[in-house]
């Protein structure tokens, strides 16, 4: 009986040492946001670009300097993009004083105007060909988005659908850069 106990508490500490640095790490984890990719860029110039909108007209960050600026990495194959296109639209009508700005990610210009068309458009949706711009910025999945203040820098990346309360506390935040 007593080689049988000793057996069963070997078996104990053994799992016990396998199950506690697990429970450990969850512990530690949890609370976090798995999503979130912290980005380098904020506090940083946000780096510039020139890409055409999809009625061909050439966009560049530097003709926005000195008004804030919101960057939305999006795609038609998004569902998350889809959700929160609505108040990217609302929010561009209601805040003339920020410019608003699409970055197609890894899809097709023409997928991407009908379903604007469809969808409605407040602000211009720029081509990134080769997603050079995506990757200057550090884009990781979509929908992304950047706020820039009106010095040109970086105030925050948002990494998922946006909702309401996000979207006013980081415009607030663009606005006093």
């Amino acid at each position: 009986m007593s080689k049988q106990r000793g057996v069963n508490l070997k078996v104990l500490i053994t799992g016990l040492a396998i199950i506690v640095p697990v429970l450990v790490l969850f512990a530690v984890s949890f609370g976090n946001d798995p999503r979130a990719v912290p980005s380098v860029l904020e506090g940083k110039p946000a780096p510039t670009f020139a890409l055409t909108d999809l009625d061909g007209r050439s966009v560049s960050l530097e003709q926005f300097r000195g008004k804030p600026v919101v960057i939305n990495f999006w795609s038609t194959w998004c569902g998350p993009c889809k959700m929160e296109h609505g108040l990217l639209q609302q929010s561009a009508r209601m805040n003339s004083d920020v410019q608003f700005l699409g970055v197609i990610y890894s899809d097709e210009a023409d997928k991407a105007r009908a379903y604007l068309q469809r969808a409605g458009s407040a602000y211009p949706s720029l081509v990134d060909p080769q997603s050079t711009t995506a990757i200057d910025y550090g884009v990781a999945g979509v929908p992304e988005t950047y706020f820039i203040d009106g010095s040109g820098t970086i105030v925050e990346k948002f990494v998922g659908p946006l909702d309401p309360n996000n979207m006013q506390r980081l415009l607030q935040l663009i606005r006093r850069g």
